[in-house]
């Protein structure tokens, strides 16, 4: 468990791609959460992460502290801002997307754009640009389940690796190497990234006239696949992203 920063008030973690934020229905497996209250006894949740998605979350020590943080992230006063790999060229590689997003009629846990659903805005700016895919800036003005990855989909690029809103398929090294020969010791090629292509990079609050900002590194994999993507040298990198490395 990487502890980003911890006071008396709240705990910041650079959580990990595949591990719950918080229990689900049926307790299938153990979460961060439930890690947290092993350590500490009483944990609050303020916000959550997708499973696939690793990166910066924040939990509240006590109850006051819980219905600050909560009351902040409510009212659209924390910056939250997300790295992702999606598929395609963004077009155009700076905007904002302002799309309502409503729970899909018909299956459940899934969200949809849709007129009548609860106000949602989305900026990004490209930061990289390969032939196929783009790494990506996330700033969201708020805070629906599955905001970046729905509003990705809306827009024809969807994040890399995700099974809801996209094809779901890993990335092989063997897709970006026109001359890629299998290992005698592997009997099949291992993926270099099989989860979702999402980060949760920064988040910045204030909270009782102290500010914080808390940032997580981008973690193994992604760094792995886009050093892989410049080897290549299919890159292009308008918007060089300082600390995102």
């Amino acid at each position: 468990m990487n502890i980003i920063f911890e006071n008396d008030q709240f705990i910041a973690i650079n959580k990990p791609a595949g591990m719950l934020s918080i229990p689900d229905r049926i307790q299938s497996e153990p979460s961060l959460k439930d890690f947290l209250k092993e350590k500490y006894g009483n944990i609050y949740t303020v916000h959550r992460l997708d499973k696939g998605t690793s990166g910066v979350i924040v939990f509240a020590k006590d109850e006051d502290t819980h219905k600050q943080l909560s009351k902040l992230f409510e009212g659209r006063e924390v910056e939250k801002y997300y790295l992702g790999l999606v598929h395609g060229i963004v077009s155009p590689a700076e905007g904002t997307i302002d799309s309502p997003i409503a729970e899909h009629p018909a299956h459940n846990g899934t969200m949809i754009t849709h007129a009548k659903g609860k106000p949602s805005i989305t900026e990004y700016e490209v930061l990289e640009s390969f032939s196929t895919f783009s790494w990506v800036k996330f700033h969201i003005l708020t805070g629906r389940t599955h905001q970046i990855r729905v509003h990705m989909q809306h827009i024809g690029n969807s994040i890399v690796c995700d099974d809801i809103y996209g094809d779901g398929a890993p990335v092989l090294l063997s897709s970006l190497k026109r001359k890629y020969n299998l290992s005698k010791k592997e009997e099949a090629e291992r993926p270099i990234l099989a989860r979702l292509a999402l980060h949760s990079w920064q988040l910045q609050f204030t909270l009782n006239d102290e500010q914080f900002k808390f940032e997580a590194e981008v973690p193994k994999d992604l760094r792995a696949l886009l050093q892989q993507l410049r080897k290549i040298g299919s890159g292009k990198r308008p918007h060089p992203l300082k600390g995102g490395l």
